[in-house]
């Protein structure tokens, strides 16, 4: 608190900006000019969150001038700008991001949209993405859909509402409506899909090689020697999954294998489907020597119930599954997959998604393609 150096009162005082490096001060009681030294004065704490008026009215000055020198602009002369920062730092002032970014039409902040958020391979997804995203300057709004389309709608509604600048979105297991998709972006809304992804609507697309990964996992059984193999498919209308089966249904047909349908059984991923497909082709006449699953986790439940069985892996029925996570190379006998690689998934989709906000005018989509692996592990390993 300061008080007049003519009449010692200190309820009138006002602050009237800086004379040659210090604060001026205004007593209205006696009507005198007169200074002291700013680093002196004791700047009082707002208990609200500060704003560049409270920066203002603490020195006397203008809240555009403290605007400028917050922002580094050149018309505000340096001592002002380090003493306006100095008081800005006391008060514990921060920026209201999002009061600036709707000012200027983005708010550095991108939409993601997940099935499911505890599965390893979105895990993965994600942390790509979040690399990618916070090198760049932008933040990351995370929504799962819990495979629910109706979850879905409601998490894309609330992210737009939020001002994301753009969205990364996987489907929900569900989904086979994407109205919700096409409005968003015939408002100009950048939108990238990957993994789970939609061929109704024109966006980038970040895929991996289901159905060449498909293909080479069902061939791997049969250069084992397999020649009955089974195919825990998951959902029909789900995309990812017809192109699986549809690599699984290319190998045998390569082979002159007979397509069963007695073999396939779709799935929507749970552990009770995986048990129930099990049980449904050990009750067969003639059981399968051989079990493609488009999920791994589905293959990974397949091979504890089979151990409870007392059935031999892989020497009764040799297992092989889509997806990569370490409980797969863990487990006994540890599981032969193809890798998804979803960290780089993550990694893609964000580059794409950042540079078609940043030349959204004149961005074109394209379909981007992640290379798997086929790892080769126990489960699998007939010739030996």
């Amino acid at each position: 608190m300061v008080a007049c150096v003519k009449c010692g009162k200190v309820d009138n005082i006002v602050r009237s900006g800086f004379v040659r490096g210090k604060q001026r001060l205004f007593c209205k009681s006696c009507e005198l000019h007169f200074s002291v030294n700013a680093a002196n004065e004791q700047v009082s704490k707002k208990q609200h969150q500060t704003t560049i008026v409270d920066i203002a009215k603490t020195l006397g000055v203008s809240p555009s001038t403290v605007s400028r020198a917050l922002n580094n602009s050149s018309e505000i002369n340096e001592f002002t700008r380090t003493e306006i920062l100095r008081v800005a730092n006391e008060m514990d002032y921060r920026p209201n991001f999002l009061a600036q970014s709707l000012h200027k039409g983005e708010t550095h902040t991108i939409g993601v949209v997940i099935p499911d958020i505890q599965r390893p391979f979105f895990a993965g997804v994600v942390a790509g993405i979040q690399k990618v995203v916070s090198e760049a300057g932008y933040r990351v709004m995370i929504c799962q859909s819990n495979e629910s389309h109706h979850t879905e709608t409601l998490n894309v509604q609330a992210l737009v509402a939020s001002r994301v600048d753009g969205l990364l979105i996987s489907h929900s297991k569900e989904t086979n409506s994407f109205e919700h998709i096409k409005l968003q972006l015939k408002k100009g809304m950048p939108i990238v899909h990957f993994d789970r992804v939609c061929d109704e609507v024109d966006t980038a697309k970040v895929i991996q090689e289901d159905f060449a990964g498909s293909f080479a996992l069902v061939e791997h059984l049969i250069q084992q020697g397999c020649r009955r193999i089974a195919a825990c498919a998951g959902p029909e209308d789900l995309l990812i999954s017809q192109k699986r089966l549809n690599g699984y249904k290319a190998a045998l047909e390569k082979y002159d294998i007979p397509i069963d349908k007695e073999l396939i059984f779709h799935s929507s991923f749970k552990e009770e489907d995986s048990l129930t497909a099990l049980t449904g082709w050990l009750d067969l006449p003639q059981k399968p020597d051989g079990i493609f699953s488009v999920h791994y986790g589905n293959a990974i439940e397949m091979t504890v119930a089979l151990k409870q069985k007392g059935i031999k892996i892989p020497n009764e029925i040799a297992l092989v599954a889509f997806g990569d996570d370490l409980l797969a190379s863990l487990i006994e006998p540890s599981l032969t997959v193809f890798n998804q690689f979803p960290y780089m998934i993550g990694q893609e989709a964000a580059t794409i998604l950042i540079d078609n906000i940043i030349n959204r005018d004149t961005f074109q989509p394209f379909t981007k393609t992640i290379t798997g692996q086929l790892i080769v592990r126990q489960s699998s390993l007939k010739n030996q």
